[in-house]
């Protein structure tokens, strides 16, 4: 499907209002107001929910090798996950798993 130039403008603002108004709903309408601690509670997973969520596919499918397993990023992910085990600290785990990846990358080429 082609779309014209405005229909791209459209939708792109569309979204751009989207995200403005679903923010504010939680800045703006309720951001001065303390939160209950069970929201806080469920609130504290989400990143630990969204992370897998993006990286798994490129692990598992990646598209550079037309969704084959790539040993390389297998062995990066097996590593981040002892790194994250081992450290507890999530920037040391995205930094140490970042350069496994790309340290592999470089030497098996």
């Amino acid at each position: 499907m082609i779309y014209s130039e405005w229909q791209i403008w459209a939708i792109i603002l569309s979204l751009g209002l989207g995200t403005y108004l679903l923010r504010l709903s939680f800045l703006g309408l309720i951001g001065s107001r303390p939160m209950p601690e069970w929201v806080l509670r469920h609130l504290r997973y989400t990143a630990v929910a969204v992370m897998p969520g993006l990286i798994t596919p490129l692990i598992l499918f990646p598209q550079a090798t037309d969704g084959q397993l790539e040993p390389v990023r297998l062995s990066a992910a097996l590593a981040t996950i002892a790194i994250s085990l081992w450290t507890r600290n999530a920037t040391l785990t995205i930094l140490g798993g970042a350069t496994v990846l790309f340290g592999l990358h470089f030497a098996l080429g």
